[in-house]
């Protein structure tokens, strides 16, 4: 669906895609978006997807890295936008190369990581159920999918697909596909992303470290696209909560186990062809639909959103939107902050943050078999990578950091602080701002008035002296 079709949402549906996500999701996009993370970011950071080139515009550039190239050196092409292993050849001769049609042009990861001399690659399901701030999860099982003939750097096998191209649509073509129904058993062309990290550990091989490495390169990827579909949504989304996303990362490991992202899908598939897909896709999109967190609607709000045009938001008592919009330029402006500065965004919580964190806690509690890879206590590191900074992922950041060792103490501040939130989301009357204390094993909240709102939080970005703050 094209961005402005968004517009159509009503605020009580939800659509499984963002506008802007094929920003990841066509090959020669997702190649554009990393290139410019690694220009401004260092290729270091951003090595986990081979080199590309995009055709027709990159040609020239292709010709100099091939003719730079070793003799023997493998190249493969794929179509932009196709799905399912179409369109995809390995090519090693400048002739092979298709003319006068979109193409992106890879260079072929000739030393993948095998297992019984055969490829494979792992299908990892990524659930984005916001972009701001910021919400990603990880799904902990996940298939491999393997190659059905063993594999050869010979170029005289580069024709055979079912050599070098992974995809189950492709394989289930060869007589010598071998199904696998025990998700626990290593056996056949499909096993499951578990049973794949028992079998490394047995050989052992640290899993956990390759898991962490796949979290990595996951969150960098979605942040590539973070510009991007934020600002769609804010053009043509009424509310966050009409979007969110699932979607089907293909990584390969190479000889060093070092992951490499292959492509991201938008819409993965979930058919289930076997007992082990049943097994696995069937607990993912029941945690997904969980942590999705549907609300029905009343009647009375569904009737009232029949219009086709954008709803205006509401604005909160201007005082407390005042102390809001104080609050977040001021931790936007600064130009070198650091962790001190940052931790100090939960002195004072305004009712928007309150919002913000009680929805991430809730949604945390219904994660199911999802890990939240993003924000947790070690995420203040990907904040450099953002193209600019967003205040509530700066708020959940600091959260997890401050309170990721103990959720309850969190949550019971959250619980505190959440009738006048709840009055606040109800009525638009309340502004109320919440004053934590935290001294040694209690968490206070006290309710002030709209003005003291506001010099409570100039007091606090040293507006004015404190003490003209008190009443």
């Amino acid at each position: 669906m094209k961005s402005p079709g968004f517009r159509a949402i009503r605020e009580h549906q939800k659509l499984n895609h963002f506008p802007g996500s094929f920003q990841i999701g066509r090959k020669d996009r997702l190649w554009r978006n990393l290139l410019k993370m690694q220009t401004r970011c260092g290729k270091k950071e951003f090595n986990f997807f081979p080199q590309s080139f995009i055709l027709p515009q990159d040609i020239k550039l292709l010709k100099k890295a091939w003719e730079e190239g070793a003799s023997r050196q493998k190249w493969i092409v794929k179509p932009p936008a196709s799905a399912r292993g179409i369109g995809i050849q390995v090519i090693h001769k400048w002739s092979q190369l298709p003319k006068r049609r979109p193409l992106l042009v890879q260079r072929y990861l000739h030393k993948p990581y095998l297992i019984d001399g055969r490829k494979f690659d792992l299908r990892i399901y990524v659930y984005v159920t916001c972009y701001d701030p910021l919400r990603v999860y990880l799904f902990k099982d996940g298939l491999v999918r393997f190659a059905s003939c063993k594999y050869s750097s010979s170029m005289k096998s580069l024709s055979n697909k079912f050599v070098h191209l992974t995809n189950y649509s492709v394989n289930k073509k060869n007589t010598e596909y071998k199904s696998n129904l025990d998700e626990t058993a290593c056996q056949g062309h499909k096993w499951a992303l578990k049973a794949l990290w028992n079998y490394l550990t047995q050989k052992g091989v640290n899993s956990e470290a390759i898991w962490e490495k796949i979290k990595d390169i996951v969150i960098k990827t979605i942040i590539a696209s973070e510009p991007y579909v934020n600002s769609l949504v804010k053009m043509y989304v009424r509310r966050p909560y009409c979007c969110h996303e699932l979607f089907g990362f293909d990584i390969m490991l190479d000889e060093n186990l070092k992951p490499w992202i292959l492509e991201v899908n938008i819409s993965p598939s979930l058919h289930s062809n076997s007992p082990l897909d049943v097994s696995i896709k069937g607990q993912m999109i029941r945690d997904l639909l969980n942590l999705a967190g549907f609300v029905l609607p009343s009647t009375d709000s569904v009737a009232s959103s029949q219009g086709s045009a954008l709803k205006e938001k509401p604005r909160p008592a201007s005082e407390c939107f005042t102390a809001e919009k104080l609050k977040k330029a001021y931790y936007l402006t600064q130009k070198i902050p650091d962790q001190d500065f940052y931790s100090s965004v939960l002195d004072i919580l305004t009712p928007d943050d309150v919002r913000v964190l009680v929805e991430t806690e809730d949604e945390y509690s219904r994660r199911g078999q999802f890990e939240r890879v993003f924000p947790t206590h070690v995420s203040m590191r990907y904040l450099r990578f953002f193209e600019q900074p967003r205040y509530f992922n700066i708020l959940v950041t600091q959260w997890e950091l401050k309170y990721y060792l103990n959720k309850h103490k969190g949550n019971r501040h959250l619980r505190a602080g959440a009738p006048g939130f709840c009055l606040h989301l109800a009525t638009l009357a309340s502004s109320s701002i919440l004053l934590p204390s935290f001294e040694e094993g209690t968490a206070q909240v006290t309710g002030v008035c709209p003005l003291q709102v506001v010099c409570e939080v100039k007091a606090k970005l040293g507006l004015f002296p404190e003490s003209t703050a008190a009443f």
